[in-house]
């Protein structure tokens, strides 16, 4: 099957969305900015691709299902969204800044943070977290409503006692947002974080919708 380039498609920091001819993009979904979706690709009904200030990659027959949202980001370093070949996104999946090896599967309302990397074949179940800068084998399985941290990775389900101090240990609004503030100071840290995507999202008042007709 081949498909004209659909979706909404918007210009945004002086980059557009480029499609592959044989790719498809639902009428509904947003591709903002320097957005390369490959050949064959499917990008379905209501999926959200930013790529902000760095880019977005989709490979060669990948699949991103309804409501999924994939961004970048260069607030804290370049952090672009990378997806090889193969690779399904679940409905309501984010993928923010990670790179995603061929083949992997990213299941319903996964969530996938900056810095990680998900090795060829992996998967993530269905709510599975995968924490900022962890690093998945190849064919590694995440079950469903766990959270995967670290490099060698390791698994902790919620209610852990450990989990809280795990998730301190991965310095998320550093690796996130460039954020150096202490764990114990939430209101001054997301303070910060808030400010961070302001002016990011700030730019997004020049942004040009490219094919309104």
């Amino acid at each position: 099957m081949i498909a004209e380039a659909q979706g909404i498609r918007i210009r945004h920091r002086g980059y557009e969305p480029q499609v592959h001819p044989t790719a498809y993009v639902a009428p509904t979904a947003t591709l903002v900015g320097d957005v390369r979706v490959g050949p064959r690709a499917r990008v379905m009904y209501g999926a959200v691709l930013d790529a902000e200030g760095s880019r977005i990659e989709v490979g060669e027959a990948a699949v991103i299902c309804e409501n999924a949202v994939l961004r970048g980001s260069a607030v804290a370093g370049d952090q672009p969204v990378l997806l090889a070949d193969h690779v399904f996104v679940g409905p309501h999946a984010t993928l923010l800044g990670c790179e995603v090896g061929r083949c992997a599967y990213v299941a319903t309302a996964a969530t996938v943070l900056q810095c990680a990397r998900l090795g060829a074949g992996s998967v993530v179940g269905v709510s599975a977290l995968v924490h900022a800068g962890t690093v998945l084998p190849d064919e590694y399985f995440v079950p469903p409503h766990t959270v995967a941290l670290d490099a060698p990775v390791r698994l902790l389900v919620p209610g852990d006692p450990g989990l809280a101090e795990a998730v301190r240990r991965v310095g998320f609004a550093q690796v996130a947002f460039g954020v150096d503030a202490e764990w114990t100071d939430r209101i001054s840290r997301y303070e910060h974080i808030a400010e961070v995507r302001v002016a990011e999202f700030g730019t997004h008042a020049d942004d040009e919708v490219l094919n309104l007709d």
